[in-house]
């Protein structure tokens, strides 16, 4: 979907940009960041997992946000120096916002403790009064808590547990925000769901940072249950429009980015 929406934002704005697609095994990505992201002709990446941290090691400067985090998803060549960026949280918190509102006092539920979960938290940690993270290896989700409690900027009260029925149960009480940042739901696995639907209630804002589907199941049963929903075509979209400006230096055509995306997944977007 990154070339989709950003060779359709190119197109738009007239620029001699080309978004390419790049498979690098884990083997070869040190050549792959030294030797072709740093050519005179390439302005920056994207990165995915599995190279999001091992990446950084091969950077010239890392953004404070980035090592925060602990991971990069944008790098920028800028005349041989590769600096890197995380545009995840940053996109996933302006559509949260978007569609909630304020967030001071909001108190929000994670579920996951991977990647994506480290870049919304962290966010979501600065901005709400509670953050509460739960993961099928309770360690992680722990260890993630741990260390974002000992971030000066993230000042919410943060927690965590496994993530089972009876936690997810106990910890939606009170909660405004609901983030799942697992593959469940995932195409093609497209009938999971990681919340069971009774404990979905008005009143919730359910954000599912999976975006193929656009509308997953748990956003499905979240909507007939009177939860407001939020599908993560708008984070994927979001942390985009933030590494096309990084690259070209120019605002980014929003709506054309967000139409080609939902063309190209089949609509369904909320």
């Amino acid at each position: 979907m990154s070339a989709v929406m950003h060779n359709a934002a190119f197109m738009e704005l007239d620029l001699d940009f080309a978004y390419h697609l790049l498979e690098v095994r884990p083997e070869d990505l040190e050549k792959a960041v030294s030797e072709t992201l740093r050519a005179s002709d390439v302005r920056g990446a994207n990165v995915t997992i599995p190279h999001k941290v091992s990446a950084m090691g091969y950077l010239d400067e890392i953004d404070l946000e980035a090592v925060r985090i602990g991971a990069v998803n944008t790098i920028v060549n800028d005349g041989g120096r590769l600096k890197g960026y995380n545009t995840d949280g940053i996109g996933a918190l302006r559509a949260i916002r978007e569609r909630y509102g304020d967030l001071r006092g909001a108190r929000a539920v994670i579920l996951g403790a991977g990647g994506a979960a480290r870049a919304i938290s962290y966010k979501l940690a600065e901005n709400v009064s509670e953050v509460r993270i739960l993961n099928r290896t309770p360690s992680r989700a722990e260890a993630l808590s741990d260390y974002l409690s000992s971030l000066r900027e993230c000042r919410a009260e943060i927690s965590s547990d496994d993530l089972s029925r009876d936690s997810i149960c106990a910890s939606l009480e009170g909660a405004d925000i609901l983030v799942n940042t697992t593959p469940l739901g995932m195409h093609p696995d497209t009938e999971a769901s990681p919340v069971d639907q009774d404990l979905l209630s008005p009143g919730l804002l359910v954000f599912d940072a999976v975006y193929n589907p656009p509308t997953t199941r748990l956003l499905r049963e979240a909507e007939a249950s009177g939860s407001r929903v939020l599908t993560g075509v708008s984070m994927l979209v979001y942390q985009g429009v933030a590494a096309f400006e990084l690259w070209t230096g120019r605002e980014a055509p929003e709506a054309m980015m967000m139409e080609s995306v939902f063309d190209a997944l089949g609509g369904g977007g909320s």
